[in-house]
């Protein structure tokens, strides 16, 4: 076994796989970029080294500084966690050239797989069924035209290089291939360097299940089971669970081997995922997608039911160990669900955020595991993917791991950071959720019912209660207060007067709170750390930090508003509805306006990169653009002014808005 184990990655996976290696007696060494100078893999590991600035390609995705980072601290293997240079068979080769053990498969075997168009190639020989696609590489944008067109529409778009599920694209209408077939390329390039694409026919309310093998070099292949991971948004995966309801024994079986000859085919060695598409009608007919050759996000669901640790078994595999199992002996023991927490705003469209972590409550204990990278203090930018930690729970049935996983995720707590815990929450109660009935569509038909529609009365109310609390005259050393500094509201002959709060929720407009004395708010139980009110005999129980409230997983930042400074902001000509300004902190990737240009209502004009996610930025109603304040590589930061866009003259409405906020929302996140 090895003494010494570099992470060439970051965030929760860092602080996951750091574990393992605490449990086995190895040394962690951390990398870090510049932003992550003060993370929790960091502080956690025995060693930390910085690898550059903030940009990935200058830090975690640079191989000669990771290698660099290796040979000055000594490390013996590479564990490069997911992502990053996770699938990368040039960053494997190279750690073999540089005398390191790659705790992954082969390099041969990444590259087969890591091109779908070859994989499935390769697959199909082997016996194993394939989705109806697209045949050949270096297919030009007209001849994927033409196969999506023979296939026949919907048809989704995938990047042959592709891993984590990046540049998926669904296209129902063959109006828009063009448009779609562009942006595909654009995102696969900017994720992988390699635009190359393939097509594949689209399974309508279809279930997404994978499974996982281990395989060591030793002629052992073996399959763990299942994980159903049908609850996705925008193709990217939110809720995972093992085993699934849908297989049954025989089924599970002829996957597994389905998955086992899928390794074999390509020499495997390590832990890798073989994923299918599965009619949800007819679970006998499923297809392979792709074999992701890495450790999954949703790993930690298949540990809880069969009691294996996966990174221990890729530490030994990788170290040359045999796997000591038969297929006989791998047994599913109850069932666990995972939860992925992210950096993103359901309210605006799932955008994401950042912001400082204020407070942190991450239960972890009585069947519920937490996977995390978040530290109190700490900060969430824009660099990086969205997922900021994993809520896993256990039990011995379905049902039992659902109720842990919505309760857990009721208790945890990320103020300063908005997150979705409080939807995945509402998801995981939705009745076709509890009732097993998935697919992969759910999530996007059932979301607007998931979604908080406005900010709940108790919430103002618990703010303006923590306002006047900071009213109340302070004590002084001789332990008096004075009495005509409190805002009593006292009138001579006359009810108290109410106290007027003003307060503004991001997104919402803002809201005038009236506190009398004595009454509700002014009576309220109020700490640094919580707020406790009571309106129509209910009470109503928020995490407090500052300006943040916080319940069952979901969080509001409410400020003070000023609405004469509002109103004055106005008179002096603010844009307003001519404004487009960033939905997100990101980076601006493309423009395609230059100041003078005529545009026309919903053209697109910029678009903003945040979290490997693309956000179009379209005109909001006709006309000319009269400011552009960013070019090409611009860091913006959220509300920042992008350009203004002066409505046409005319007296027909042409200028009128056509009540969107100028944002497409279109991204390209799909499941891994």
């Amino acid at each position: 076994m090895f003494d010494s184990v570099l992470i060439a990655n970051r965030g929760e996976i860092a602080v996951r796989v750091i574990r393992t290696l605490r449990t086995l007696g190895i040394r962690s060494i951390a990398v870090f970029s510049d932003a992550d100078a003060g993370a929790r893999h960091v502080r956690e590991a025995d060693t930390a080294v910085r690898i550059g600035p903030a940009p990935a390609a200058e830090s975690y995705l640079s191989a000669e500084r990771l290698l660099d980072a290796a040979a000055r601290t000594g490390a013996q293997a590479v564990h490069p966690g997911y992502g990053f240079l996770a699938e990368n068979a040039a960053f494997a080769r190279a750690c073999a050239e540089a005398g390191l053990v790659f705790i992954g498969p082969p390099a041969d075997a990444i590259e087969l797989m890591g091109d779908k168009i070859r994989a499935k190639e390769t697959v199909r020989t082997a016996g194993v069924p394939v989705v109806p696609g697209s045949s050949g590489s270096g297919l030009d944008n007209a001849q994927l035209a033409a196969a999506a067109r023979e296939i026949g529409m919907p048809v989704l778009l995938k990047p042959s290089a592709g891993g984590g599920g990046k540049g998926m694209r669904l296209v129902r209408e063959e109006a828009l291939l063009a448009e779609e077939i562009a942006a595909a390329r654009r995102e696969a390039r900017s994720s992988f360097g390699d635009d190359t694409l393939l097509v594949e026919r689209w399974i309508d309310r279809p279930r997404h299940i994978e499974i996982q093998v281990l395989a060591d070099g030793h002629g052992t292949v073996l399959h763990l089971g299942e994980r159903e991971c049908s609850l996705q948004r925008r193709h990217q995966k939110i809720i995972e669970e093992a085993p699934s309801v849908l297989l049954d024994e025989a089924t599970r079986a002829a996957m597994g081997e389905a998955a086992v000859q899928a390794a074999r085919s390509c020499g495997y060695r390590g832990a890798g995922t073989v994923e299918f598409i599965v009619p949800g009608k007819d679970p006998s007919a499923y297809y392979f997608m792709e074999m992701n050759t890495r450790l999954q996000v949703e790993h930690p669901v298949t540990e809880l039911v069969t009691g294996l640790d996966l990174v221990e078994w890729q530490l030994r595999i990788a170290a040359g160990e045999h796997l000591p199992y038969a297929q006989d002996d791998i047994t599913l023991t109850g069932h666990a669900v995972e939860a992925r927490l992210c950096a993103e705003d359901p309210a605006r469209d799932f955008l994401p955020t950042g912001g400082t972590v204020h407070s942190l409550h991450e239960v972890d204990g009585d069947g519920v595991r937490t996977d995390s990278g978040l530290t109190e203090g700490g900060e969430v930018g824009s660099r990086y993917d969205p997922m900021l930690a994993k809520v896993i729970a256990y039990g011995p049935d379905r049902a039992s791991a659902l109720r842990r996983l919505r309760a857990a995720l009721a208790d945890t707590v990320t103020l300063g950071v908005t997150t979705n815990a409080g939807f995945l929450r509402r998801l995981l109660a939705h009745p076709d959720v509890v009732s097993g009935e998935l697919d992969t569509g759910l999530v996007e038909r059932e979301a607007a019912g998931l979604v908080e529609a406005g900010v709940p009365d108790e919430v103002y109310a618990a703010a303006a209660a923590v306002r006047q609390a900071a009213l109340a005259p302070a004590v002084d050393a001789a332990g008096w207060r004075d009495p005509f500094a409190a805002p009593s509201g006292f009138r001579l002959g006359g009810r108290p007067a109410p106290v007027r709060h003003w307060l503004r929720v991001p997104g919402h407009d803002p809201v005038a709170r009236e506190v009398l004395p004595g009454g509700p708010e002014d009576t309220a139980e109020v700490t640094p750390d919580h707020v406790r009110i009571t309106l129509d005999g209910l009470v109503h129980t928020f995490h407090r930090s500052g300006d943040w409230l916080g319940r069952d997983g979901d969080a509001w930042q409410v400020a003070d508003h000023d609405p004469v400074a509002a109103a004055l902001r106005g008179a002096a000509g603010a844009h307003g509805a001519d404004t487009l300004a960033a939905p997100m902190p990101g980076t601006v990737t493309v423009v395609k306006v230059a100041v003078g240009d005529e545009v026309t209502a919903g053209q697109s004009l910029l678009v903003v990169e945040a979290m490997k996610m693309e956000h179009v930025i379209s005109a909001p109603h006709a006309g000319t653009v009269t400011e552009l304040d960013v070019t090409v590589g611009s860091t913006v930061a959220m509300d920042q002014v992008l350009a203004v866009i002066a409505p046409v003259d005319s007296g027909d409405g042409a200028g009128d808005t056509d009540g969107t906020d100028g944002v497409d929302g279109a991204d390209g996140e799909v499941a891994s």
